[in-house]
């Protein structure tokens, strides 16, 4: 990924373990686990063996692991070593080597990097929110989808999820009221900037790149405000269940932390 500094570049090559503990979490399990089974709610239905997926800004390779087992071909890319080397042992302790093939670059130029018409899925998952130039992956990557049958999938930091984590995770409400309108927050694993997306703008980017959405799901709605009663770990089937539920809800999607946009070419 190109970030907004080259400070931003290197965190995702120095704290390449920090992240991974990260998605350990269940913070980071839940969204992994829901951006995952919502990719699934679309993913072509003649899934099989010859289906080719590009995992965009890939981090530790997990997603492309579940890709693989599913019997599809990914091809993963980002430009930390460190990330892909998590990601190459990941494909090997899962056992899909085979089916994955790591490639070092930059996500801004995926239309330097593959062919025309190349994937049946490629997925965006927290890459956006670090680039200077968002346009640059969303229009590589129109031009990367194989038809229209194919899917991407982008999953972004939604501007109304910071307005909520401001006021009450850290009840701050200066910093909320400013996030009403800001472009950009602060990422709080690694302490950098990140860009703030709201459904509007994102689909608005995506029409740009003469994509066409398909379908936008909320990614962790209310999981991070929970009281500490209820327990993220004993509990969270039942948080995954609910938040897939809220998820799929326009009214409580458009105050989730993230935002999951689907598309297609028209």
């Amino acid at each position: 990924m190109k970030m907004t500094a080259k400070a931003d570049s290197e965190r995702f090559q120095s704290g390449a373990e920090k992240y991974a503990v990260y998605l350990e979490t269940p913070e980071g399990r839940l969204r992994s686990d829901l951006a995952f089974t919502n990719l699934q709610d679309f993913l072509p239905l003649q899934a099989k063996p010859s289906l080719c997926a590009l995992d965009v800004g890939c981090g530790t390779g997990a997603t492309a692991v579940r890709l693989a087992r599913l019997g599809i071909h990914v091809t993963v890319l980002d430009s930390s070593p460190a990330m892909l080397d998590i990601a190459k042992r990941a494909a090997w302790e899962a056992g899909v080597t085979d089916k994955v093939v790591l490639q070092h670059g930059d996500a801004t130029r995926l239309t330097n990097l593959f062919h025309t018409a190349s994937f049946d899925v490629i997925l965006c998952h927290n890459v956006l929110e670090y680039l200077d130039d968002p346009m640059a992956v969303l229009c590589g990557a129109a031009r990367a989808l194989r038809d229209s049958s194919a899917i991407l999938s982008v999953l972004v930091r939604n501007r109304a999820g910071e307005v909520f984590k401001a006021a009450i995770q850290a009840g701050d409400l200066a910093v909320a009221e400013n996030n009403l309108t800001a472009e950009w927050g602060q990422e709080s694993l690694y302490g950098g900037r990140v860009r703030l997306f709201t459904s509007d703008s994102l689909q608005a980017m995506l029409k740009a790149a003469s994509l066409e959405v398909i379908a936008e799901r909320g990614v962790r709605v209310l999981a991070d405000y929970l009281p500490p009663r209820v327990s993220r770990s004993a509990d969270y089937e039942r948080i995954f269940e609910l938040e897939r539920k809220l998820g799929s809800r326009p009214q409580y999607a458009a105050v989730a932390r993230y935002i999951q946009c689907f598309a297609r070419l028209p």
